[in-house]
């Protein structure tokens, strides 16, 4: 039976996909790059809190720029102020009710200690959280037309030229694609099948990638291929 990879289905997979968008969606109202570069400026004064539970935002935090696992996880439990007053009212409160239902739910997947309170609690979240989604879906999402970041383009033109040779023309390379918010997607249907899957295998943390990935980082000698496991196992491709 396969379970849950957290680390791939939610902070590099749901939560990433939503904080594209929520970039898409600033970048398509009108004064999107001073939006946006607010957006970046407001992570920057975000200050740093614990040993390693907060670490120090980079200046361009939306663009993603090799950014890890955790890194999105910070970027998640800060950016209910850091985007507050970046969209219009009506979808401002959306979006806010979004980013809160979502760490709720995301906090309750990750605690090391479960009982059936905490596994009913995570199961309502999902729901509140399921209607929450579905209603930026429906209504935030359609009310803008979003294309594809500066990056996106570049990497669908890249692929373009590795698959067709260097002297082919991209199609559609005048401008950026269309891009819509799909919740029709793996990751998100598996949201619902943590409490299970908990109930049956533990939590989270006992059956996470992140152990494979750091046991592996142990077992090597050689620095070079230590760094190289490392920018594969912890990083994203720009």
């Amino acid at each position: 039976m396969v379970v849950m990879d957290f680390m791939h289905e939610c902070e590099l997979g749901t939560w990433k996909a939503l904080f594209t968008h929520l970039v898409r969606i600033l970048y398509a109202l009108p004064g999107g790059d001073l939006l946006v570069a607010t957006l970046d400026s407001r992570f920057c004064e975000v200050p740093t809190f614990g040993s390693g539970v907060i670490r120090t935002f980079a200046n361009n935090t939306s663009k993603m720029k090799r950014l890890a696992a955790r890194d999105f996880k910070d970027i998640l439990q800060c950016a209910i102020p850091v985007v507050e007053g970046l969209f219009p009212l009506h979808h401002d409160v959306i979006v806010q009710s979004l980013l809160y239902r979502f760490v709720q739910w995301h906090t309750l997947a990750k605690l090391r200690t479960h009982s059936e309170s905490t596994l009913g609690l995570l199961n309502k979240t999902f729901k509140v959280l399921s209607r929450q989604l579905w209603k930026f879906h429906d209504f935030t999402c359609t009310a803008f037309e979003m294309v594809e970041l500066a990056k996106e383009k570049a990497a669908r033109q890249w692929r373009f030229t590795q698959c067709a040779g260097p002297n082919s023309v991209p199609p559609e390379s005048s401008g950026p694609r269309v891009k819509k918010f799909n919740l029709n997607t793996y990751k998100f249907h598996t949201m619902g099948d943590y409490v299970w899957t908990i109930k049956l295998f533990g939590t989270t943390d006992s059956f996470t990638t992140q152990i494979v990935s750091f046991v592996s980082f142990l077992a090597l000698k050689d620095s070079s291929e230590v760094m190289l496991l490392a920018r594969e196992s912890w990083h994203t491709e720009p």
